[in-house]
């Protein structure tokens, strides 16, 4: 069985996206909320600051995006590739 690979790299950018967006709009409304998380996203995406504004929000929300759809196209791939080389021999009567 074949992941598809658009389907994998879209399901993982809009759910780590998502993630990202939903985090930063609570810690808009709640300022405490998610303040480590943040602060992890902020050192791994350059650019982006924890800085609980509405810009900062849609920049970590794009770079998740992004960095989701990476994550899960080489995923499907790598699984794909491995998947196709592991098959067992067929057998032949």
């Amino acid at each position: 069985m074949k992941l598809s690979i658009r389907a994998l790299a879209t399901t993982v950018a809009i759910l780590w996206g998502g993630a990202v967006l939903l985090v930063g709009l609570a810690n808009l409304i709640w300022p405490s909320y998610g303040g480590a998380f943040l602060e992890v996203v902020a050192s791994i995406y350059p650019g982006y600051h924890a800085s609980g504004t509405i810009g900062s929000v849609i920049v970590g929300t794009l770079y998740a995006i992004i960095d989701g759809a990476v994550g899960g196209l080489i995923f499907a791939w790598l699984y794909n590739f491995v998947a196709c080389c592991c098959k067992p021999p067929v057998a032949t009567t």
